[in-house]
């Protein structure tokens, strides 16, 4: 299937892991050029290594920043300006995760949820808006299915994934007169390395995965090539009429 993303230029915000990481890869393999953001040197040095391996043509590279700091995002956006001369996609997918009690939640622990998760979509976001308009662009999110329904001892983190899907349908008219589509995933739980580390912090970390695939209808937790798909095919010229989605890819946990 042609997707018409040839040459495109791509902001990933979390592609040094996970989701963000595989969505990066799937651009690459359309022929795109990509931005990969993210906190950390290393890591965004060793994940444009790792798409090198099997791109050695592509055009991809590293600019780090933090999504919290609205400063970083302006920066990033310029920097792919510099380098490309506009931008045709952002891929918001940097996020974190946390759940606990809404009694043992901290100020601190409550911040860095919504400056993360909400803050940094709003922040890189707005930072992309002139260049997405020039080019008829597309954004896609990366929200969750905790933000689609409520999850035990998740509130925090439900409320700033619903707070990005709202923020998806919203922009999604707001700049549609500028052909600018605004499109969401809903993940359930995928096989990223924040899952890893939480299954690994389980007394029986099999035991755990089983009891965490067991909830959905399909009897498995995703991969991130299978949420990856679903951004890339957003992205495309494929999903032109689509704006204002929000889109699960949770094996019918939601169905």
């Amino acid at each position: 299937m042609e997707l018409g993303l040839q040459g495109k230029r791509v902001l990933i915000s979390g592609g040094s892991s996970g989701i963000g990481l595989a969505a990066a890869r799937h651009f690459l393999e359309e022929g795109a050029k990509v931005c990969i953001m993210g906190r950390t040197q290393m890591r965004g040095e060793a994940a444009v290594a790792f798409l090198q391996r099997d791109f050695p043509a592509a055009e991809v590279f590293f600019a780090a920043g933090d999504v919290r700091r609205q400063e970083d995002g302006i920066s990033c956006v310029r920097q792919m300006m510099d380098r490309w001369g506009g931008m045709d996609v952002l891929v918001n997918s940097a996020g974190i995760y946390q759940e606990g009690a809404l009694d043992d939640l901290t100020p601190a622990e409550l911040d860095d949820i919504l400056a993360t998760n909400v803050k940094g979509t709003f922040y890189l976001t707005q930072a992309s808006l002139t260049a997405l308009r020039s080019t008829r662009g597309a954004v896609v999110n990366v929200a969750s299915d905790a933000g689609v329904h409520g999850n035990y001892f998740c509130a925090a983190y439900c409320a700033s994934k619903g707070a990005v899907v709202l923020f998806t349908r919203a922009l999604a008219l707001e700049l549609a007169s500028f052909g600018v589509r605004v499109n969401a995933i809903a993940p359930g739980d995928i096989m990223t390395p924040l899952t890893q580390a939480q299954l690994q912090g389980a007394p029986d970390p099999q035991q755990a995965l089983r009891e965490m695939a067991s909830v959905y209808p399909l009897g498995r937790i995703g991969t991130p090539e299978e949420a990856a798909s679903l951004i890339v095919f957003l992205a495309s010229a494929r999903a032109g009429f689509i704006t204002g989605a929000i889109y699960g890819v949770d094996g019918g946990l939601t169905a």
